[in-house]
């Protein structure tokens, strides 16, 4: 199997798993807390997307896809507020954003060559190797461990909002 092949089975795989939790998720379902400050449904996709904006798109081919519009809504590291305090677009428009950036990395990722893949990644400042891999090939597999990593909060929503357990 090719690595191109191998990555973009991960993220599908990945991505299945995170389709399946949100399925059923309806109303106050995608701006439930478990606590204050820590991330809802709605903010957790969001992030998604734009994780895998900056992992692969960014990170590898040094040209962003999402919108500055969307990202000042989900950006990384900022605080996670509730649905009262901030203006977060709607969770249509959310999934729809999610689905777009994932559909454009799958065929970003298939089109990268195996010397592209091989290329040092770096961390935001562009110089410093980043803590959680060496190069590009390194960059894509860990946006699926860090979608799966989400995907576990999202379950943990799901369970706490009275939701059947998924396998």
């Amino acid at each position: 199997m090719r690595q191109q092949a191998l990555l973009v089975d991960q993220l599908e795989l990945t991505r299945d798993w995170t389709r399946r939790l949100i399925a059923d998720l309806k109303g106050d379902d995608w701006s439930f807390q478990p606590a204050p400050g820590l991330a809802h449904a709605l903010f957790l996709c969001g992030h998604l997307a734009i994780s895998q904006d900056v992992l692969v798109h960014i990170r590898c081919l040094g040209l962003p896809v999402v919108p500055d519009s969307f990202k000042e809504h989900f950006g990384i590291g900022r605080p996670v507020l509730t649905v009262h305090e901030h203006d977060y677009p709607p969770f249509e428009a959310v999934l729809g954003t999610m689905e777009d950036i994932h559909r454009k990395t799958i065929e970003s990722i298939k089109g990268m060559s195996d010397s592209l893949l091989a290329e040092p990644a770096f961390a935001a400042d562009g110089k410093t190797p980043h803590p959680h891999y060496r190069d590009k090939r390194g960059a894509i597999s860990h946006c699926s461990r860090h979608e799966a990593f989400h995907a576990g909060q999202i379950a943990m929503i799901r369970r706490l909002r009275g939701k059947a357990f998924l396998r």
